[in-house]
């Protein structure tokens, strides 16, 4: 699986986010700064504004102009997965050649490759829909999760 650095600088942005929704307390959290987001997870500034752009409108985050201004999710953090921010980014979740997996054709011996493709996006979609933007935000990952990062093959 290859992610690209919009997507990694996306999810990293939404949990900052989410972080600082979860010490708001009840009620709407405090916008905060594209600046501030860029400072503290070490983003490009300019970069993370088009990402910012992208998260809005795909309802990802909400935005407000102004001294007062700056972004914040547009929902909880637990109803918004990794899957999520990633199709918003990148769109879906699993290509071949630019080609969803299941409008590929393979002859011969190569046919079985369509079965695997298909396979491999449901197990990283599984992963990726189970983890929210609040599991990352605070490090309580998913049971799953945890396990599979448990065995030392999954870090080699």
């Amino acid at each position: 699986m290859r992610l690209s650095a919009r997507v990694d600088y996306a999810l990293r942005a939404a949990a900052e986010l989410a972080a600082v929704a979860d010490g708001a307390g009840a009620g709407r959290a405090r916008p905060v700064t594209a600046e501030q987001i860029a400072r503290a997870q070490e983003i490009p500034p300019k970069f993370l504004e088009s990402i910012l752009l992208q998260l809005r409108r795909g309802g990802i985050v909400h935005a407000q102009r102004g001294p007062e201004g700056g972004y914040w999710l547009a929902r909880p953090a637990g109803e918004i997965s990794l899957a999520e921010v990633i199709r918003v980014i990148d769109g879906p979740l699993a290509h071949v050649r630019g080609q969803r997996p299941e409008q590929l054709g393979y002859q011969g011996a190569a046919r079985a490759l369509q079965e695997v493709w298909i396979a491999l996006r449901a197990n990283e979609r599984q992963i990726l829909e189970l983890v929210s933007i609040a599991d990352v935000a605070t490090g309580k990952l998913p049971e799953r999760v945890s396990e599979l990062v448990a065995d030392p093959n999954a870090w080699i």
